[in-house]
């Protein structure tokens, strides 16, 4: 019997795809209206929240230790990161209804698209070329996990090193994983 090898996404390609449901949210809030744009704004959230929670766990570590100037590139993806944080709770706090969120949201998407930009082309890319391909899928499945226990709202106040979304983020999740299921259900 022959065994079949199955390709493992890797962190980098893992990334890239949830960089391109981002953007699709973006676009897909945007043009939604009433009901279904409030719903989509949230799937928005979550992904986002949940994404940078994991990305600051796992990938910006790496990426500190692997890049050349790994310090310099890291810490503005983490000022951009904390800016995003306060605009998207205060996206959040004014809410789809309100005369100004399109507005602010068309802002809002244009930094984070740029913020994903950078990331992409200069940590995802020096990752793939200079780590290990078994190192990279290693890492898609604790990026994986530290999804599961992310808070699924922007706390910006939390911060967004590795060590505080390691130590305040699953009880912030699991707040905020209780809140969203007493949303759902109303």
């Amino acid at each position: 019997m022959a065994v079949t090898q199955v390709h493992q996404q890797d962190v980098v390609d893992m990334l890239l795809v949830q960089h391109n449901e981002i953007n699709a949210l973006f676009n897909r809030v945007a043009t939604a209206q009433g009901e279904q744009k409030r719903e989509l704004f949230h799937d928005l959230v979550r992904l986002l929240a949940v994404h940078e929670s994991a990305e600051e766990q796992i990938v910006h570590p790496a990426a500190r230790k692997a890049l050349p100037d790994g310090e310099v590139v890291v810490d503005q993806r983490l000022r951009e990161e904390s800016d995003a944080k306060r605009a998207l709770a205060d996206l959040y706090d004014l809410g789809v209804d309100h005369p100004e969120f399109d507005m602010r949201l068309r802002v809002f998407a244009e930094s984070v698209i740029e913020h994903a930009t950078h990331e992409e082309n200069e940590e995802f890319l020096y990752l793939r070329q200079n780590l290990d391909p078994e190192k990279l899928r290693k890492m898609a499945k604790v990026f994986e996990i530290a999804e599961k226990v992310a808070p699924t709202r922007p706390h910006p106040g939390a911060g967004e090193s590795a060590a505080a979304n390691m130590l305040a983020g699953p009880p912030i999740a699991m707040f905020d994983r209780i809140r969203d299921a007493i949303r759902d259900r109303s």
